[in-house]
């Protein structure tokens, strides 16, 4: 039973968090203008065609009611979508919305025989009742199949009403018929055809219902999906997180791709003795100030961030795909990641705090970026001697006094890619041994 209100909508789904069901309330509010949207245009196209189309009843008749009860559910309308607009239509409102929407209807044929002047059979044949299957259709758009029932089961209740009302108004008891022809030829009632009304009635609400259940299912997978690729996407690099959602299957151990690129390494020189002097609160304000100038600057020149180790931060550039400027980019990022930390301290400096000295390193040449991990903690990296260098030549920029540094290899990549003047910006360094690194090695430096 639980189950089986869930699917009606009547209850919320226990095993969503607050925010998928808050991201589901919301695509329903939605729904529910756009169905208003959709009533507003019924009522003037309806209005339109009734306004310019040669009326057909009798000159006699002193009773018109379809304007009347266009304008009543025109502005019925209008208010059922301003309301919407304004707050959350609850349940009970919007039932009652769908009784209205079937009274005026129904309302509608009915007056027919008056306006008419004909014996109330005759509004059984008015090709005006298969409005109620929009009326039905548009409750589809909040994919809540209560809804749907409700609007089957006010239209074939209200239907009912209608047939007993002429088989009651049939004193004579010479309207009900069993002739085919003669119910098609006159104004006599054939039981069977609203039957048949009737069953076409609860049999689309019914379809349409088991329709809708299926397709909330898939709904609410596909909200909760979104929510989670939303959150994840979070912790990954933008780019990563659309080749994961884009990828054709499931990332696997193994799944790896070879290429050349760039990684750099940023870092805060001397933090842990900066943060012992702070309190918490201000150790996570520096690191958050820190992100927040540095990150984009790596994301301005198409680099991504691998990972944030405390005060150190990974990040690449055409590792997700082949790049010809990988080089280029890495060292124009770090000329930049240079100012904009110049520019950091002297805001500091204003504030009364101590300035923070950020460096960098940068290595280039082929690397293998994969998923590694176990099955059930995945993670992507990269894996080869540039990333290897470059976190070893973090430290190498305080013994050579300079703020950022990178490989001869690095220089010559961008060089190729159309990094000029580069003699004006970078020294070159030949011969220089690097901590952990077993052979010396040409760097290059930032001058300042």
């Amino acid at each position: 039973m639980a189950q089986i209100k869930e699917w009606l909508g009547i209850t919320a789904h226990d095993n969503l968090p607050a925010r998928v069901e808050q991201a589901m309330i919301d695509q329903q509010n939605t729904s529910e203008q756009l169905i208003g949207w959709i009533q507003l245009g019924v009522v003037l196209t309806f209005g339109t065609v009734y306004a310019i189309s040669p009326k057909t009843f009798h000159p006699d008749a002193t009773f018109a009611p379809v304007p009347y009860v266009l304008s009543l559910y025109f502005l019925f309308t209008v208010f059922r979508l301003v309301l919407s607009y304004r707050m959350r239509l609850t349940g009970w409102m919007i039932g009652l919305s769908i009784v209205a929407d079937i009274l005026l209807l129904f309302g509608t044929i009915f007056s027919f025989h008056l306006q008419y002047m004909q014996p109330p059979s005759f509004y059984l044949k008015a090709p005006t009742v298969l409005y109620i299957f929009i009326f039905i259709a548009l409750r589809a758009l909040r994919f809540e199949a209560r809804y749907i029932l409700l609007s089957g089961l006010a239209a074939v209740v209200g239907w009912g009403f209608m047939v007993g009302y002429v088989v009651y108004a049939d004193d004579m008891h010479n309207m009900v018929t069993r002739d085919y022809v003669h119910y098609l030829t006159s104004n006599s009632v054939l039981i069977g055809a609203e039957f048949d009304k009737m069953m076409s009635i609860i049999l689309v609400s019914l379809i349409l219902g088991l329709a809708i259940v299926r397709a909330r299912s898939l709904l609410v997978q596909a909200v909760s999906q979104t929510q989670a690729a939303q959150s994840l996407s979070r912790f990954f690099s933008q780019d990563l997180a659309n080749q994961i959602k884009s990828s054709e299957c499931d990332a696997a151990i193994g799944d790896v791709v070879s290429r050349e690129a760039s990684v750099l390494n940023v870092d805060i020189r001397g933090f842990t003795p900066l943060t012992k002097r702070s309190t918490p609160e201000e150790q996570i304000a520096l690191i958050t100030q820190y992100h927040a100038r540095i990150v984009p600057v790596i994301s301005a020149y198409n680099g991504h961030v691998d990972k944030f180790t405390g005060d150190g931060i990974m990040a690449y550039f055409g590792v997700l795909a082949e790049s010809d400027s990988h080089g280029a980019d890495a060292l124009r990022a770090m000329e930049e990641i240079i100012k904009a930390s110049d520019r950091w301290n002297v805001e500091r400096v204003a504030e009364g705090l101590d300035p923070v000295v950020i460096h960098a390193s940068c290595a280039s040449g082929p690397i293998v970026f994969g998923v590694i991990g176990e099955e059930h903690r995945l993670e992507y990296t990269v894996i080869g001697d540039a990333a290897n260098v470059s976190a070893k030549m973090e430290k190498q920029t305080k013994s050579e006094g300079v703020r950022a540094i990178a490989t001869r290899e690095t220089l010559e990549y961008a060089v190729k890619q159309g990094y000029t003047n580069a003699q004006a910006r970078w020294e070159l360094r030949p011969n220089r041994c690097v901590a952990g690194v077993d052979q010396p090695m040409d760097i290059i430096v930032l001058k300042e």
